[in-house]
């Protein structure tokens, strides 16, 4: 497995690109790269060169995350004013605007299934979902204080909420927090599962893999990769490498490899049969807050965007 370099594009925004995703492809139009930056905008590009194809405006901060919904008609993004911005992906207009007080959102994800909206929640210490069909807040599924805690000892009772992933069959939420912590939810019932420990700082990505639907990747501030089995509570491998902050982890279609990006600079490939990383692309000059996959099969692309406003695309194979 290797990752070839396609195409970059410098000042892809005016500041820092600080969330990627690929919008699915649709009847009439190949998948699209989606971008979102601290300049409050969201920018759209069709591969492989990367031409700018829309660029939405709507947030009056920067915009934290990116979803695309697997249709490939509407996306969402969610900004640090506190709202997520539901849109359709080819006209622009505004499908949905919600807020999930009293806390920002940070990450987004669509279930699999299409019928679902998830946003880590930050200093709610919760992940909020919306229901795709009405927009409404079906669910605040909140981490429980751990044992031992008194109700009055705030800075332990409180997670701070960063990154959220589901399942591939959309049973199961995984979150990370700011101290290290991986929470497990059912979605068919709305209960807290179990904690994942490993980690001793912030879980900024993570991600189930494609092809082992109960096989766990994250990404944390500690330098480390790490692999669970989420259903088992157990950690079944650790990868390290970066010599930074792993702030974006994302798992390719075929589930052989992930690619992470770090506050090194670097964005690095990983066979997660052996392990271990086979690749390291030197592309941005600053931190890499985001990588993606293109869903589907082959040709791949991996697209990876960074503080240096620039957009970077790969060839997987």
């Amino acid at each position: 497995m290797k990752l070839a370099g396609l195409k970059s594009i410098e000042d892809a925004h005016d500041e820092s690109v600080w969330a990627v995703t690929w919008v699915p492809a649709t009847d009439s139009r190949p998948a699209l790269l989606l971008t979102g930056s601290l300049d409050e905008t969201v920018r759209l590009w069709q591969p492989d060169e990367l031409v700018n194809r829309g660029k939405m405006t709507g947030h009056c901060l920067g915009v934290a995350s990116v979803a695309a919904h697997p249709s490939g008609y509407i996306a969402a993004s969610a900004s640090l004013d506190s709202f997520v911005r539901v849109f359709d992906v080819d006209s622009n207009s505004t499908i949905a605007s919600l807020e999930a007080p009293p806390s920002e959102v940070w990450q987004l994800r669509f279930n699999p299934q299409g019928n679902m909206l998830a946003a880590a929640g930050g200093g709610s210490a919760s992940v909020k979902v919306w229901d795709t069909s009405t927009w409404n807040l079906v669910a605040t599924l909140s981490i429980p204080r751990p044992e031992g805690t008194k109700p009055a000892d705030k800075s332990s009772s409180k997670k701070f909420v960063l990154s959220v992933a589901w399942s591939p069959d959309g049973r199961r939420i995984a979150c990370g927090s700011m101290d290290g912590t991986v929470s497990v939810f059912d979605t068919d019932r709305g209960k807290f599962l179990h904690h994942l420990e490993g980690h001793c700082m912030p879980v900024r990505s993570l991600v189930f893999s494609p092809a082992e639907p109960r096989l766990l990747f994250t990404g944390s501030d500690d330098q480390h990769v790490h692999m669970y089995d989420a259903e088992g509570k157990t950690q079944v491998g650790s990868m390290s490498g970066h010599n930074g902050w792993v702030l974006s982890v994302d798992a390719s279609t075929d589930g052989a490899a992930i690619a992470t990006g770090s506050s090194d600079r670097t964005v690095k490939l990983w066979d997660i049969g052996m392990k271990a990383a086979v690749q390291t692309m030197s592309n941005h000059n600053d931190q890499v807050w985001g990588v993606a996959f293109r869903p589907g099969g082959m040709p791949g692309r991996l697209a990876s965007v960074s503080d240096d406003k620039s957009i970077s695309l790969y060839d997987y194979s």
